[in-house]
């Protein structure tokens, strides 16, 4: 039982002028709503805001605690935690979240679960059927129970008994105010953790970052207006020609004969080459074994409940990217190496990311671990950071470790080869908070649970669903399967504490080797001067087809046939040019034996991030701290400079466009918040998208609400008035298309030159006629762009800069999005104005499609000086506390969005100068 011995039981520090006016407006926007009749018969007071604020200074006693700890807290809430034991550290990390995170850390695992209607309700029964379907928290459990290093568990154990220490004897509203709000509409009260809950948390993040199945599914979508030449265009390989892999002097142990140095590659004429991987086929190509009709309905269908989950890392799967880079000391100021590195995920309030340190007093076998780094609230560790000795970053590496199966049913089972199999079936209930519980039965097939069961419409379609010659009979219709690496319990917990640990490069694989899901790329550097790259993961290997489209589950050629070995797969140490980035790109050239995916990102921040490397090496000049971090400020658009120079030819009649035009010229491209000729440029390149590509997408992909008269034919060309059919747009705008990433960079890249590629013919418009070329759909992006931007930001063009259109809002994601309006002014924050875009190094993600507003961000950045480790540098996206109010719910904010880093103090000495609060926790 935690017990308080300061007066106060309060955070200390600044709470000055600024938070005390915030406090008092709250006051006066409750009162307002109260009384224009919100109902809820009450307010908040400042202590009902401030009651769950963290004790920061003082001590208190822990039950379970072998020995003291100290907390000890930077002027920005930051704590580093020393503790003598391994078991105490962990369980005071669990205690220190909670303290900071817990309502952010009980919405995780309700998530997780697939329990939010005990917390929120029947709006959320939808949401909780498709997730306890996918069954994160039962995988958790059986990972848990299973596979797990006794270690591992024991840390498990200690971080739970931490956070249900915090929790023991507290209210609701002594938790956070979020509670308190939820105490208005229903009687739910937290429950202890347990260690599953932490475990579960890792599947969240596989979800978010779990390769092309937003590809997948969208290729197939495609087929229902578009030809397999055209869904071809819109998907171009990867420019091995023009911009590199990650993986260039490397090798892998046991293929070095086939593959060792990355070259070998048959290069076409367009940059593009030949190579071993496979090309397959599929559900969704032309002569496959379905009609189309029944493959579209339960794609669409299925995609409509992706599109309503919960986002959790990232934008469900979508625009998920990241840079790593480290530069060798060959390379640096210091004469050891640098790494840097920024997640790109959803923009979210608190951040996906918590800030520490974890350190034994006495670092000896008994108790090993000096770390600090981000962290997830709810897990034990780090995840990304540090130790004494190594730096380790991620980013995403997009491997293919998804399918979906489109299987045939028949009764109780589905067909698979010559047999009708049984499907395993288990029943969940789901809980709902003033309603009543709803029973479900969840179906799985061999290659995963049938997700088309939590739609109505999806039964019924695949109940009626028509197939061709080549098709099993329909028997009792068609479902939608997903076959998934994180749905086999896994070691991705044991290599947390693994890499934690670890002392030099030969560690760090054998971390690397235990962290099975998500597959990502892994960055390396040490104070020895090292540097180094490992792909790790469980990465499927195929039979038939590649994985790009869905596959027919009832042929047992389409089936995995295993996986690759950890031995097999690509990584690089000490490569001779100096420095190894990672941005998304493809890992190796298409002459590695597996295939790893068909949907790479297409290198465009790779190769800026390169070439910024390259121009300080070639100059003779060395790389610093600061150097890296303003390459991760970049703002450099390269669709910019590819289009700009042809829109600048362009003969404008229209004076007020031809006065836009001219904000092109002599443009940097540099898409700074206060660039007015950003702003222009990056509507230019919407319409061009919308002309060009959007308007001739199927409605699946194209903005809900949207609506288009279209020729219901697979043409790109001008349409026949006469067969033109009304169709609406069904997708949320941050998840249409086109979405203008790189991958758009890369269409247009190949159809530039020619003037009358069939892509570039615009629709007649009831005032003029449709342009067949290049330089007229051009001319009227420009056109549609100069309008646009006057009705946004007015017919002044000397008011007009980037980041009126560009603005980040940080929302809280439950009930600042669902929550009434008054508690969504306490929670939510912003807008800010910022500069960068999409495939820009500094990457603030915005969907084409729908509209300018951010999407997703540099989660957090960071450079780590393996020179002198307090040297380094980082920041968070918004603050340590997830209290609204609190004074570190924000803070870093503002130096995140002007591209400032923050110390980051490891040393004992370092952390004890830097240190504001120091907290004591006794046994």
């Amino acid at each position: 039982m935690p017990t308080d011995t300061t007066p106060s039981g309060q955070q200390s520090g600044k709470s000055g002028r600024k938070k005390g006016r915030k406090v008092r407006l709250l006051l006066i926007v409750l009162v307002l709503a109260i009384i224009g009749g919100v109902g809820y018969g009450a307010f908040w007071s400042v202590s009902t805001v401030r009651a769950s604020f963290p004790q920061t200074k003082g001590s208190i006693t822990l039950d379970g605690l072998s020995g003291p700890v100290d907390v000890k807290r930077d002027g920005h809430g930051i704590p580093q935690i020393y503790a003598s034991s391994e078991e105490d550290l962990f369980m005071a990390q669990g205690f220190v979240q909670a303290q900071d995170r817990f309502y952010e850390m009980d919405v995780r695992r309700h998530m997780t679960a697939g329990r939010l209607s005990e917390m929120f309700g029947e709006g959320q029964v939808d949401n909780d059927e498709f997730l306890r379907t996918l069954g994160w928290h039962r995988i958790a459990e059986q990972e848990y129970d299973k596979k797990l290093s006794a270690e591992t568990k024991k840390y498990l154990d200690a971080y739970a008994k931490g956070v249900n220490a915090y929790l023991a004897g507290k209210d609701g509203e002594e938790i956070s105010v979020e509670y308190a709000a939820l105490g208005f509409s229903n009687d739910y009260k937290p429950e202890e953790w347990t260690p599953v809950d932490s475990v579960a948390w890792l599947k969240a993040m596989a979800w978010d970052l779990r390769g092309n199945m937003q590809d997948e599914i969208d290729r197939a979508l495609m087929t229902s207006r578009l030809g397999p030449k055209q869904i071809a265009d819109l998907y171009p390989r990867y420019p091995y020609g023009r911009n590199g892999t990650i993986v260039q002097e490397g090798e892998y142990d046991e293929l070095t004969k086939a593959w060792s140095d990355g070259s070998g590659s048959t290069q076409n004429a367009d940059g593009s080459t030949q190579g071993t991987g496979g090309t397959g086929t599929g559900v969704g190509t032309a002569g496959t074994s379905t009609d189309s009709s029944a493959l579209q309905t339960q794609l669409d269908g299925l995609y409509n409940v992706l599109e309503d989950l919960p986002e959790a890392v990232g934008v469900n799967g979508n625009g998920i990217g990241s840079n790593s880079w480290v530069v060798s000391g060959d390379h640096t100021i210091t004469g050891k190496p640098l790494l840097a590195n920024d997640p790109h995920l959803s923009a979210t309030l608190p951040s996906v990311w918590y800030q520490m340190g974890l350190h034994c007093k006495s670092v000896s076998a008994k108790c090993r671990y000096d770390v600090s780094g981000y962290t997830f609230s709810g897990m034990p560790g780090v995840i990304i950071g540090h130790n004494a000795d190594i730096a380790w970053g991620m980013t995403n590496s997009g491997v293919d470790v998804t399918d979906l199966y489109l299987e045939k049913l028949t009764g109780d089972g589905y067909q698979y080869g010559s047999k009708v199999l049984p499907f395993d079936t288990r029943e969940e209930t789901i809980e709902v908070a003033g309603g009543t519980s709803k029973k479900i039965v969840v179906r799985t097939t061999n290659n995963g649970p049938l997700l088309s069961d939590r739609n109505d419409e999806l039964v019924q379609v695949g109940k009626k669903a028509t197939v061709d010659q080549d098709a099993p009979d329909r028997g009792d219709g068609y479902g939608i399967a997903l076959r998934w690496t994180a749905l086999d319990p896994g070691t991705s917990m044991d290599a947390v504490f693994a890499m934690n640990r670890a002392k030099g490069w030969d560690d760090f694989r054998e971390a690397a080797a235990l962290f099975d899901v998500p597959s990502q790329n892994l960055t390396y550097a040490d104070t020895d001067g090292n540097i180094g790259y490992q792909l790790p993961g469980r990465i499927p290997t195929r039979g038939e087809g590649d994985g790009s489209l869905p596959a027919p589950g009832w042929d047992t050629k389409y089936a995995w046939t295993g996986y690759i070995d950890q031995d097999e797969l690509p990584y690089e140490y000490n490569p001779e040019r100096g420095y190894i980035v990672t941005a998304n790109q493809a890992v190796v050239d298409d002459d590695y034996p597996y295939t790893l995916t068909k949907d790479w990102g297409y290198g465009t921040r790779a190769q800026r991030i390169t070439s910024l490397i390259e121009s300080k090496i070639k100059g003779g000049g060395k790389i610093s701290t600061d150097d890296m971090r303003q390459m991760q400020m970049d703002n450099s658009s390269e669709i910019a400079k590819l289009l700009v120079p042809l829109l600048l030819k362009i003969d404008v009649n229209d004076k007020e466009v031809r006065q836009a035009q001219k904000l092109l010229e002599g443009w940097d491209y540099t898409q700074d918040a206060d660039s007015a000729a950003a702003a222009y440029f990056n509507s230019v390149w919407r319409n061009i998208l919308k002309l060009a590509f959007g308007n001739k997408l199927p409605k699946e992909l194209r903005v809900e609400g949207q609506c288009l008269s279209v020729e219901p034919v697979d043409s790109t060309g001008p349409a026949d008035e006469d067969r033109r059919v009304r169709e609406c747009g069904k997708r949320d705008a941050d998840q249409a298309q086109p979405d203008g990433g790189d991958r758009w960079f890369e269409v247009v890249r190949r159809i530039i030159d020619d003037q009358d590629n069939a892509w570039w013919a615009t629709p007649k418009t009831r005032t003029e006629d449709p342009g067949d070329t290049r330089d007229e759909l051009f001319k009227r992006a420009m056109r549609d762009a100069r309008w646009e931007l006057t009705a946004k930001l007015g017919k002044d063009i000397d008011t007009w800069s980037w980041g009126r259109l560009h603005r980040l809002f940080l929302k809280n994601q439950t009930l600042g999005t669902e929550g009434p309006g008054f508690l969504q002014y306490m929670l939510n924050r912003g807008p800010w104005k910022l500069g960068g875009g999409e495939a820009t190094v500094n990457a603030t993600g915005w969907n084409a499609a729908g509209g300018y507003e951010v999407v997703w961000v540099p989660s957090m950045r960071m450079v780590v000086n393996l020179g002198d480790l307090d040297k380094s540098k980082w920041i968070n996206l918004t603050g340590a506390s997830g209290h609204a109010y609190n004074a570190h719910y924000t803070d870093q904010t503002d130096k995140w969005v002007k591209g400032e880093l923050l110390t980051w103090s490891f040393s004992d000495k370092a952390v004890e100068e830097n240190t504001s609060d120091t907290l004591l926790l006794k046994p």
